[in-house]
Formats: C-alpha cells, structure tokens, sequence
C-alpha cells in the first residue's frame, strides 16, 4: 500500500491589525474592594446566624419570618457577584 503524504501545519501567527491598541488590563483591586466584598458574605452569614439563633428575642426580625432568608442570601449573592470584578 501506498504511503500518504505528511502535510506539514503552518504555524499559527497573529495578524498585525489584529490586536487593538489602547486596550490595557486592569490592575489588582485595591483592598477597599475586597473589603467591601468580604463585608457583603459576612453580613449575610451573620444575618442567618442572627435568625437562627436569636430570633426569639428581636421581635423586628421575628416579624420578617421568611424573608430574613431573602435578605441574608441576598447580601451573600452580592459578594458573590463582586468576585467576578475581583483581580
């Protein structure tokens, strides 16, 4: 049988106007911003905790029943959506 051909692969190259100047990336977020990040998870953990444990005793947070849920997750979601803007 016959032998086929090895085709060699160009090497792949980037073209010249390819790349768009002016565009530079970011730096490091600054320390204030992964504070306020850490801040938003722990804010809703302790929240949760909070609700658990000492629900009973603040009838203000008694009284939200359910939606304490809502607002404790809901400041650990905003955490966590700050963490795709983290470098």
């Amino acid at each position: 049988m016959p032998k086929s051909k090895v085709r060699k692969k160009k090497d792949y190259t980037i073209a010249p106007g390819a790349h768009t100047p002016g565009v530079v990336k970011a730096g490091p977020s600054s320390t204030l911003y992964v504070s306020v990040m850490l801040g938003f998870m722990l804010v809703g953990l302790l929240w949760l905790l909070v609700y658990y444990l000492a629900a009973d005793d603040l009838a203000w947070m008694n009284g939200l029943g359910a939606w304490n849920f809502l607002i404790g997750f809901g400041f650990m979601v905003v955490g966590l959506v700050m963490t795709m803007k983290w470098r």
